[in-house]
């Protein structure tokens, strides 16, 4: 479906709570972890973890399932570990596992190497509006524990709910944190653990892009997509361009400029606005259509001329450029530069992660090459 709009600029984030249709939503929240294990649990996990009412699970329900922030005041306390596997409708390929506040390292029925072992990403959710005190004590306990089983684990560090606090609050907050969480490891020797700190709300598209930096840690061939990115918006005269989980919001990757926080937004209300259109225009009245396919794309220019431009990469992916209105002028060098993206892209992950760089490069390509605004080709690879 092709949409095209000529708006004034979006202030705020739809966030619809049901964009999708149902064949196109998250499964449902598997049992907990006690049941018997499955294929998917050699899936790479990300661990949710914090004190109790920190936040974890309105995190997930936020950013996985579509739920409405508001809707998230509703939801009970976390009582047991609820693992929850996103990768059937969405690029991004692991486990979700939300964790009690109350677990107990020490309790002989934890197997805490087990679930470490595994593990690509460990987030702990620090509630910027409480007494962080205990959850530094948390913090430290859970870290120390999992770098000791594997070294490899990323870890981040989510100081949340800073939507009720003035911006320098907001800064102090971090450093204290930051500062007293980096003294305990040095006074534990564990210089060598590297934590990641992030201010998150889900009231705000922060959220999404943390969880967008923890992703993309976890894919290998982001090196590859990143190179991919700048050539394409070197050539094509875009200022920027994310590539987009179209379920998640979670961008996989972008070009090398800094990510300015209303740019990032634009583009998430840009697939909201897709989508929300798709779902009442787009579909067939047997339902067999969907509300992203291939055909997808859209086109939103705005009053202080800047073009919004999103086309379909897969079933799951999605590019959003911004470029000023003079640059969309060449409309057709752009689309024959994001047709020799979009095949770069399929062949990387067809190639596989263990021949990444030689299928990138493949040199008999038919898109090899990719023209410059001038005129002269160049290679896309």
């Amino acid at each position: 479906m092709s949409i095209q709009y000529d708006v004034e600029p979006l202030a705020d984030s739809y966030g619809p709570a049901d964009s999708f249709p149902k064949d196109f939503g998250y499964g449902e929240e598997e049992a907990d972890i006690g049941d018997s294990p499955s294929s998917s649990d050699s899936k790479p996990r990300i661990l949710l973890m914090g004190l109790r009412r920190s936040g974890k699970s309105s995190i997930q329900k936020v950013v996985f399932h579509k739920m409405s922030p508001n809707e998230t005041l509703f939801l009970e306390s976390t009582n047991k570990i609820y693992k929850d596997d996103i990768s059937s409708s969405s690029f991004v390929n692991f486990q979700i596992w939300d964790f009690p506040g109350q677990v107990d390292f020490f309790d002989p029925t934890f197997d805490y190497e087990m679930i470490f072992r595994g593990t690509g990403a460990l987030i702990f959710v620090i509630d910027a509006q409480d007494d962080y005190v205990e959850a530094l004590g948390r913090l430290h306990l859970t870290v120390s524990r999992a770098y000791r089983v594997n070294p490899e684990i990323n870890f981040e560090v989510f100081i949340h709910k800073v939507d009720g606090l003035s911006d320098d609050h907001k800064i102090e907050t971090q450093r204290d944190i930051h500062q007293r969480a980096n003294d305990d490891l040095a006074d534990a020797s564990l210089e060598k653990l590297h934590l990641s700190f992030y201010l998150t709300s889900i009231y705000d598209h922060s959220i999404f892009e943390a969880f967008s930096k923890v992703v993309q840690k976890l894919i290998p061939q982001l090196p590859t997509l990143e190179n991919l990115l700048n050539i394409f918006i070197s050539n094509s005269g875009i200022e920027k361009a994310f590539l987009f989980d179209v379920v998640s919001k979670i961008y996989i990757a972008t070009d090398s400029s800094p990510v300015d926080m209303q740019s990032y937004e634009l583009c998430c209300d840009m697939i909201d606005v897709v989508i929300d259109v798709s779902c009442i225009y787009g579909l067939k009245e047997d339902g067999s259509s969907s509300a992203y396919d291939k055909e997808s794309m859209a086109i939103i220019k705005l009053n202080n001329t800047t073009v919004l431009y999103l086309k379909e990469v897969t079933k799951f992916l999605a590019l959003v450029c911004i470029l000023r209105e003079e640059s969309f002028e060449r409309k057709g060098l752009i689309d024959y530069n994001f047709h020799c993206f979009r095949k770069a892209i399929h062949e990387v992950f067809e190639v596989g992660v263990s021949s990444l760089w030689a299928g990138s490069q493949t040199a008999g390509s038919p898109c090899s090459k990719a023209v410059t605004l001038n005129g002269t080709p160049r290679s896309t690879v």
